[in-house]
């Protein structure tokens, strides 16, 4: 398996950042296997959506119709509401895999590879690309 680390910025609001280029060039290449792309923060998660057609906005619309921003959350440090991005890894997972076919990810037409990030405490997070070879 060959492995590496990136470094994204997701800043001090809640984001969907796409990285569905950044794991396209990581898979380019590297003929028939698996991507396995995993975040290890215990707040943020990989989801597979639609994006730049309101659909990264409704997800966060609707984690935060699930997972309200107050001070309901027993785990309480750092911003209001911060113990709610502890509990949205259950929700959206910290990991995505997607079959490559030829070094080509084997998306549907509208499907994007995201970082799902609601901490605004923590400005950058770390992103591992995995691939398995078939």
């Amino acid at each position: 398996m060959d492995s590496e680390t990136r470094t994204y910025r997701t800043g001090d609001r809640e984001a969907v950042l796409d990285l569905t280029r950044d794991c396209e060039s990581y898979a380019a290449g590297r003929g028939d296997g698996l991507l396995h792309v995993f975040v290890p923060h215990a707040t943020a998660g990989i989801a597979i959506l639609e994006t730049g057609a309101g659909s990264d906005d409704d997800l966060l619309a609707a984690l935060a119709d699930l997972l309200p921003a107050d001070d309901r959350w027993r785990h309480r440090h750092g911003s209001p509401g911060h113990g709610r991005s502890h509990v949205m890894p259950a929700l959206v997972p910290p990991y995505a895999t997607v079959p490559v076919l030829d070094g080509r990810l084997a998306l549907g037409t509208w499907q994007s590879i995201c970082l799902v990030d609601l901490n605004i405490d923590n400005e950058v997070r770390e992103v591992r690309f995995s691939f398995l070879a078939g």
